[in-house]
């Protein structure tokens, strides 16, 4: 039986900012999102270059086993989009959970709820789920898609009792008066029983040089959010009971 293969866009193995502890984190290709302020449009396509068996993305990490176990890390899938790719995810997350390494789905959450991804989230310790915007339109501007599927996504994580950390880009105009972040507090109050941490992700223009050795036009024109804006988006989520990274 031909084994899955994985579009794999790059690794890092000494991740601490991808979950918990120290992580293998395995960035794969392809995402359904345009987001306007994309850091890895290089993830966006399939290249076949990057094509891996689960078995050997499986060996590569039981290298690390001895810092996941030091450090309480383990292996996140990241992308791009790696619920594009949901057989190579749930094959690769089945034989981590057979030796007992944490696993955990970095998503944006815009996929179909197939047997695979329902699957994948089943042997998933923890999803790391971005919020791109509560209002489907302001949702379409920024990423070319509705937020439908994310947020049905979100209700069935609610629904299996999934550990859940919520992360929101914070960009002027888009996603940082103080309407949008108590309409978003009131929101996830409905979830609270699952999300463990809010990562509040201050937007930055790192990834512009990369939109332009690809040749695709960056639009977005607003600055970064002022370091007071984003304190006190932070202690709008402390005071409401919420751990924040």
């Amino acid at each position: 039986m031909t084994e899955t293969l994985g579009y794999i866009h790059s690794v890092l193995t000494g991740g601490t900012l991808d979950g918990p502890g120290v992580r293998y984190v395995i960035f794969m290709q392809m995402c359904p999102f345009r987001c306007l302020y994309c850091h890895n449009p290089d993830t966006w396509f399939k290249n076949p270059l990057g094509a891996r068996t689960v078995e050997s993305v499986y060996q590569d990490i039981l290298k690390y086993n001895d810092f996941f176990n030091f450090t309480g890390g383990g292996v996140t899938l990241s992308g791009g989009e790696p619920l594009v790719q949901p057989k190579f995810a749930l094959d690769l997350f089945k034989k981590l959970k057979d030796v007992n390494i944490h696993t955990c789905l970095d998503t944006c959450g815009y996929v179909e709820l197939s047997d695979d991804v329902k699957g994948v989230l089943e042997y998933c310790d923890l999803v790391m789920l971005d919020i791109k915007h509560l209002d489907s339109d302001m949702h379409l501007k920024l990423t070319g898609k509705d937020n439908k599927r994310v947020l049905e996504f979100l209700d069935y994580l609610y629904s299996i009792n999934k550990k859940t950390r919520v992360r929101q880009v914070l960009v002027p105009t888009f996603t940082t008066d103080e309407d949008y972040i108590n309409e978003l507090i009131l929101f996830l109050d409905n979830y609270s029983g699952i999300i463990e941490k809010i990562e509040l992700l201050p937007y930055h223009k790192m990834g512009v040089e990369k939109w332009e050795k690809l040749g695709i036009k960056y639009k977005l024109s607003v600055p970064g959010p002022d370091k007071s804006v984003v304190e006190k988006i932070k202690n709008a989520f402390i005071n409401s009971g919420y751990d924040i990274i």
